[in-house]
């Protein structure tokens, strides 16, 4: 069912774990989970597709094992077909792949589904939303980058939140069950609100929710506020 954008904020918080502290990784995801995370966000890099390398297969695990939440699996990968079966090991995996990194996009997607997984597309602030046109159909979620991928605590490119819109406005017109994530500089302001606003139903936060100026369950009650708050 689409997200309503006439009533209010309102949307699914996706705290991502590549700002969390490493060295208390499991406390940590243990901690945006009790504090009411909906899913968490994690975000594999390969030193290719993006300047930075993250993490691989067995810190996944080691997220999977310490939630029962969904992940929200960002693969950060340049073609990341033959890696597909190191991250999907539970039906509840989301499996996020980029329009630029796959060469078959519609394959790519295409196994995702048949291993029971709910798929997503991410596209880059300079990659137009035409680009997933062809494979909505087969989307559960359609991620925009509001940041150039690679680097953690990066500003939102307040031009994203157009981008939001017009994505939105092709997957109503074509009555597609395709959600809008967001994914990059998300805070408990404008960020968030006007994400939301302009049709966003996923919204991944990282240093708002992990940071040294408050504790996990007051970032995420700060983040709820937010899309509580008058629209």
């Amino acid at each position: 069912m689409a997200p309503e954008t006439t009533s209010g904020p309102k949307a699914l918080i996706a705290p991502s774990v590549l700002s969390a502290d490493f060295g208390r990784l499991a406390e940590q995801v243990q901690a945006v989970t009790e504090a009411g995370a909906d899913l968490i966000h994690v975000d594999v890099m390969d030193g290719v597709f993006v300047p930075n390398i993250s993490f691989g297969e067995v810190v996944v695990d080691a997220i999977r094992a310490a939630t029962h939440l969904p992940l929200n699996i960002h693969l950060m990968i340049q073609e990341p077909d033959n890696l597909l079966p190191t991250f999907i090991k539970a039906e509840t995996d989301q499996i996020l792949v980029h329009a630029e990194a796959c060469r078959h996009l519609h394959r790519t997607v295409a196994r995702i589904r048949e291993q029971g997984n709910q798929a997503g597309v991410a596209i880059n602030p300079g990659t137009p939303v035409t680009a997933v046109e062809e494979v909505l159909p087969l989307l559960d979620i359609v991620m925009v980058m509001s940041v150039n991928p690679g680097f953690a605590g990066q500003s939102f490119i307040p031009e994203s939140v157009g981008k939001i819109r017009r994505l939105r406005r092709i997957i109503d017109e074509t009555a597609l069950p395709a959600q809008v994530e967001v994914d990059g500089g998300i805070k408990a302001d404008w960020t968030a609100q006007e994400s939301v606003k302009a049709g966003a139903a996923i919204l991944v936060a990282g240093s708002a929710i992990f940071n040294n100026r408050e504790t996990v369950p007051e970032a995420m009650r700060g983040m709820r506020g937010c899309l509580a708050g008058p629209p």
